[in-house]
This record gives structure tokens, sequence and C-alpha cells, in this order.
């Protein structure tokens, strides 16, 4: 085994913070080490508020779906039928009664009409 893999299994996690801290002032000296954990917070704060907007953006633009004529699919189906039903739902059409063919001729319809009206 090298030495170095020997010497990280003997320094514990409290050893292993003290030189990391060590070496931190060595680097950068005692009076740029508050500048530089005062930059580090800050980017880790707008990392943090970014995150948190993307995260935002995803929830908001999925409750507005059904509002442009977006099919809103809430999971996984099994055929193509289920698929087409709940597509239909979504768009307010009712698909009782109505062929696979006549369903997606209605869909599509659907479908051209909200993209012309909010474009």
């Amino acid at each position: 085994m090298p030495l170095a893999s020997q010497l990280i299994m003997i320094i514990g996690g409290s050893n292993l913070i003290i030189i990391v801290l060590l070496g931190l002032v060595l680097i950068f000296g005692t009076k740029k080490l508050p500048q530089v954990s005062r930059t580090l917070g800050r980017a880790m704060g707008e990392y943090g508020k970014a995150r948190d907007m993307i995260r935002n953006e995803i929830q908001s633009a999925g409750s507005l779906g059904p509002q442009y004529g977006i099919p809103r699919i809430t999971g996984p189906v099994s055929s193509e039928r289920e698929k087409l039903d709940a597509i239909a739902k979504s768009l307010g059409i009712t698909p009782a009664g109505l062929t696979d063919d006549q369903l997606k001729a209605m869909i599509s319809q659907r479908m051209q009409q909200s993209s012309g009206s909010s474009v």
C-alpha cells in the first residue's frame, strides 16, 4: 500500500480539517482568508438562489401547461388508447365513443387552434 494511502487512513476527520485550515492559511495568509471565505459564501448563496429559481420555474411551467394547450400527462400509460384519452381530457375533449383516428384528428385540431391563438 502506498505511503499516501496509509497516511490518509491514519489521519482522522478532525485532524484532516486542521491540516486543511493550516494549508489555507499558508496559501492565502491570515489577511486574505476572511475575504476568500466571504467570496466563497456569496458564491454558495448565489448558487442556492439560482437552484431555487430554476426549481420554481419548472414547477410553475408544469402548472401552466393546460392554459397554453400543452397536454398534461401525470403518469405512465399502458396503451396508446390510454395516452390518447389522457391527452384528450387535458385538452377538454370527451373521448367516449370516438375511434383512435377520430380522437387523433380532434387532438391535432385542438393543438393547432391553441397554438394559433397563443401566438
